[in-house]
């Protein structure tokens, strides 16, 4: 493993994890490749993150995102954690095909990782390859770029690299390594790794090195790690709420997948809804729906509790009185999930005050979309223009249009008495509804041609439109629709 030469690409790196948190992961180098070449980059989040703009201009680029070469400053390590899987807890996980290179502080002053994804095996691999296949990489790069774009809490994509060798999965495919910048990776497994060992000095270290980076304002609170704990649940909530809000379904909320930092991470089986169906799944794993659409608010609390339970012994010595106080703070996350969900919600149909009923408005409207299958995305985004004088653009939506117009009347009735224009609402609609997301089958056709025929184009001209959402252009029309649904349903699968 080669180290970059001071004549090279710079990388301001101020490595706080490996310096503070002994025993929270290994070093590790990446294995290297035969032929990297860099066939995506992130230009405006690089300059964000303030590195070298020579990064992509030469095949150092290719070298670096590849972890062939490794710049001055960065320390590669593995990071270790546990995780519940489907339910099921493992005491032993950790990035076995991850390395993270190091942080830079960015032009806001905020800390982010950088991480290569697809770099080879670590000592955590359990007997994987440590390899990332080119499809999911330009999955994860397309859905989250465009997640952040929708203003989502997200792990960005830097740049993505094919690697000239092949991963062999079900069928050999061409390997590719994905760099992702992350606010961080700490995951509510990593909490779990050092509790299930009962090493309660190693859970407090994690929780102040966690407020320390991601919640400072919360340091003078008289139960510090009380106060975390409902940090990261609203965090979370937040979060979760906005996944609802688009139609977005993780896939795989496993505890090891889920950040403290509040960021959507890990983007494997994950897609978005066509046609509206709260128990819709995607993910080819997930037999029983448990990570289905409408358990995700679910999970989140599910999720929660795991991490209360960590932090049980450290929330108060007296167990009874902590569990008691967590307790309480879990049931205040499902009132703040409740509240971050109605209040996008209400956005999203136009609403500008709060009235008891809206709730039942809302959810009438979504039964009534289940019971037409109706897209969602598409009858946000046509609604408002029933407020410029055509309402058939979202009735013609749905299979039982009178019941729609019946809802209609009572939405009119809702609106009348808010007394803003009608063109300022449609306007506030369309900046909080996308018109284009990663519609299945156009991320189909664009992973597709990369994989199976070298050929970029429909993944850049897909990502180009996916980066301006609420934005419609006539010539980008085959962007906005669904695609022909599949017999048996449409399936995504984990990268590994």
């Amino acid at each position: 493993m080669q180290r970059l030469g001071h004549t090279c690409p710079k990388f301001p790196f101020d490595n706080t994890f490996a310096r503070s948190l002994n025993g929270f992961y290994v070093f590790c180098n990446a294995a290297p490749v035969v032929a990297p070449k860099l066939i995506q980059f992130n230009k405006p989040l690089a300059d964000e993150l303030g590195l070298d703009a020579a990064i992509n201009t030469s095949q150092i680029g290719s070298e670096i995102f590849s972890g062939n070469l490794i710049p001055d400053g960065a320390e590669p390590l593995a990071q270790v954690y546990a995780g519940h899987q489907f339910g099921h807890f493992t005491s032993q996980l950790g990035d076995g095909r991850a390395l993270l290179l190091g942080e830079v502080v960015d032009a806001q002053g905020h800390r982010r990782d950088i991480q290569l994804k697809g770099s080879g095996p670590t000592p955590f691999s359990r007997n994987g390859d440590g390899r990332a296949a080119l499809g999911p990489v330009l999955r994860e790069y397309l859905v989250s770029e465009c997640m952040h774009a929708l203003g989502v809490p997200t792990t960005r994509a830097l740049a993505a690299v094919t690697t000239g060798e092949m991963v062999k999965r079900q069928i050999s495919l061409p390997g590719a390594v994905l760099t992702r910048i992350a606010a961080s990776h700490i995951r509510i497994g990593t909490f779990q790794y050092f509790s299930a060992r009962g090493k309660l000095n190693k859970v407090q270290e994690l929780a102040d090195y966690s407020i320390t980076r991601h919640y400072p304002h919360i340091a003078g609170e008289k139960n510090l790690y009380l106060a975390f704990f409902k940090a990261v649940a609203d965090a979370q909530a937040f979060l979760i709420s906005r996944w609802m809000n688009i139609g977005f379904i993780h896939g795989v909320m496993n505890t090891d997948n889920m950040s403290v930092s509040g960021e959507t991470i890990d983007y494997g089986p994950c897609a978005f809804m066509d046609k509206y169906s709260a128990h819709t799944v995607f993910s080819s794993i997930d037999h029983h729906g448990r990570y289905a659409y409408a358990n995700q608010p679910v999970m989140l609390l599910w999720n929660l509790a795991r991490l209360a339970e960590t932090l049980i012994p450290i929330v108060d010595s007296n167990e009874d009185r902590a569990v008691r106080w967590l307790t309480e703070a879990l049931e205040e996350a499902q009132s703040l999930y409740s509240a971050y969900w109605l209040q996008g919600m209400r956005a999203k149909i136009g609403l500008s005050t709060e009235r008891p009923s809206d709730p039942r408005l809302i959810n009438d409207l979504l039964a009534l979309m289940e019971e037409c299958q109706t897209d969602f995305t598409l009858v946000f985004r046509q609604l408002p223009h029933v407020l410029r004088g055509d309402s058939n653009k979202v009735r013609d939506l749905f299979a039982k249009p009178t019941a729609f117009d019946d809802w209609l009347r009572c939405w009119h009735s809702r609106i009348k008495h808010e007394g803003i224009k009608p063109e300022i609402r449609a306007a506030r609609m369309d900046a909080c509804n996308p018109i284009c997301i990663p519609r299945n089958h156009k991320v189909e056709e664009a992973l597709s041609a990369a994989v199976d025929r070298n050929d970029m184009k429909p993944f850049t001209n897909l990502l180009a439109v996916l980066l301006r959402p609420f934005e419609e252009f006539s010539d980008n029309q085959t962007y906005y629709v669904p695609g022909p649904e599949l017999k048996d349903g449409y399936q995504t699968f984990c990268g590994t």
